[in-house]
């Protein structure tokens, strides 16, 4: 399975381990208007972006018949659990959760 992350002013970081998605995810400590999220996408297309208000956004901007979905007030520690089933490749996990379309 192959999946990456952008940070908070964009660069990428190829298949980080738990350690360095914490990393990343603490970057959202210095987001601003320009850059307000970081993500991790995994190579099926399906992506997670994550917000510093706690706003969560899954999507798959290759599948025009879903909408995207949010969630609100996420835990950091949730996001980070997430993060790792996306990375796993545990699709169907992430897409059963109650996603606000």
């Amino acid at each position: 399975m192959s999946y990456f992350m952008y940070d908070v002013m964009g660069g990428t970081v190829d298949e980080p381990d738990s350690e360095t998605m914490k990393r990343v995810l603490d970057g959202l400590a210095q987001a601003d208007d320009e850059h307000p999220d970081v993500s991790l996408t995994h190579e099926s297309g399906w992506s997670l972006s994550a917000f510093g208000d706690g706003l969560l956004v899954w999507e798959n901007p290759d599948e025009d018949s879903m909408a995207p979905g949010e969630m609100r007030d996420v835990a950091r520690e949730e996001v980070l659990r997430l993060f790792g089933l996306l990375a796993a490749g545990d699709i169907a996990s992430v897409e059963a959760l109650s996603w606000q379309r």
